[in-house]
């Protein structure tokens, strides 16, 4: 693993900080503010290492290496030069926090209240899998990068017991700042503090951050397919849905964009979403994975035997609005025509692939007809046309 630092901020001495508790050899880069000057770092083995970094692995009795653990746990350690991570203290008082803390970033589920510190960041987040840390993320990232690059600059990352929620934005601030896969930037983190442990949610909103390629893109189809499934869970009865939910009717756009692909009800022509509102899933496995499921139509086969996909499933739309409030599931209408276009399910409905999506908005390919991508502008010109 190679982590170096970019930018004219702190040199990461991440060997000296921690990753001797490794059993395996890590080779770590260090890059000064000059590119040429480089220095190669090895960590040694745990069979090498000095007696308080052996306490730590198997060395010792099972009792002595769990009162070794419970020592360890609730504490702050230093993952970076200038980045702490750690519980938050009883009373937010500065000896409470490593010398020489100049700011505070705070992810729970109330704000710290006085610390003493003029540069705070306040991230509202209880420590439960379906709260919402990725849509805060390159925030986070922002305020860290932003106080190490100062002079004498040094962040604490605090929640209620340093474990999870301080440990996923610490994670992912490696992961975008080093270029670091999830897997590594977790695996170094957990190696300087062993008791760090997020809860899986917030591991799979890491790896989603990943796939977005450490940068919140709230018009990519991972981030969409994410907020509805947060949204799911926040509205189970699917009432008092927000606004922001239902995506632009493009039947009132007045430029398309440039070559998007639009598809319309193959009965009357209407105009009823764009390439950009389709979320696509990965393929399952074919009917087998839900043999108690029945199939409407026969599901298409690709050259190496498994099942197509025989739906678009995209996210919602406004015209589908009067149809989707407190419903749980039902049937898509054209809202020109009313002929059948496909169904919703909040809680999530099978693609003939055999692929499980939730929340599932599922149009039938064979009720609609895709049109070539059109210029900007020629949108409004084909719609008065038809």
């Amino acid at each position: 693993m190679q982590i170096t630092q970019r930018g004219g901020g702190k040199t990461d001495n991440l060997g000296s900080l921690g990753l001797a508790k490794l059993s395996w050899r890590v080779q770590l880069l260090l890059c000064e503010d000059t590119p040429e000057v480089t220095t190669s770092v090895r960590a040694f083995p745990l069979s090498q290492a000095n007696p308080e970094v052996k306490a730590s692995g198997m060395a010792f009795p099972h009792s002595q290496a769990r009162e070794k653990e419970a020592a360890e746990a609730m504490t702050t350690v230093e993952v970076l030069p200038g980045l702490y991570v750690g519980p938050a203290g009883k009373s937010g008082k500065a000896a409470e926090r490593p010398a020489g803390v100049t700011a505070l970033l705070s992810v729970d589920s109330e704000p710290p209240g006085e610390v003493g510190l003029e540069d705070v960041l306040h991230l509202e987040a209880l420590d439960q899998p379906g709260s919402d840390l990725l849509s805060r993320l390159d925030q986070a990232a922002a305020f860290i990068d932003r106080v190490r690059g100062k002079e004498k600059g040094a962040l604490l990352v605090q929640c209620h017991a340093g474990v999870s929620r301080s440990v996923a934005v610490v994670t992912a601030y490696l992961m975008k700042a080093n270029d670091l896969p999830f897997e590594e930037a977790y695996a170094f983190i957990q190696a300087i503090k062993p008791d760090a442990k997020m809860n899986e949610g917030f591991e799979w909103q890491l790896k989603l951050y990943e796939k977005m390629g450490c940068e919140v893109d709230v018009t990519s189809a991972i981030y969409k397919q994410y907020h509805l499934q947060n949204l799911t869970e926040r509205y189970p009865e699917s009432q008092d849905l927000p606004k922001e939910i239902f995506a632009i009717d493009p039947n009132n756009i007045e430029k398309a964009t440039n070559y998007e692909l639009t598809y319309k009800c193959r009965k009357c022509r209407r105009l009823l979403f764009q390439s950009s509102s389709i979320l696509p899933h990965d393929e399952g496995t074919g009917p087998p994975a839900f043999a108690h499921k029945r199939f409407s139509e026969p599901a298409p086969f690709h050259s190496n035997g498994r099942p197509g996909c025989t739906s678009y499933f995209i996210e919602p739309l406004q015209w589908m609005e009067p149809m989707l409030l407190g419903v749980i599931e039902g049937q898509l209408l054209c809202p020109k025509c009313t002929s059948k276009l496909g169904s919703f399910h909040w809680h999530g409905e099978q693609c003939s692939c055999g692929r499980w999506v939730t929340p599932a908005f599922q149009i039938h390919k064979s009720r609609v007809d895709e049109a070539k991508g059109l210029p900007a502008g020629a949108l409004l010109s084909a719609r008065k046309q038809s």
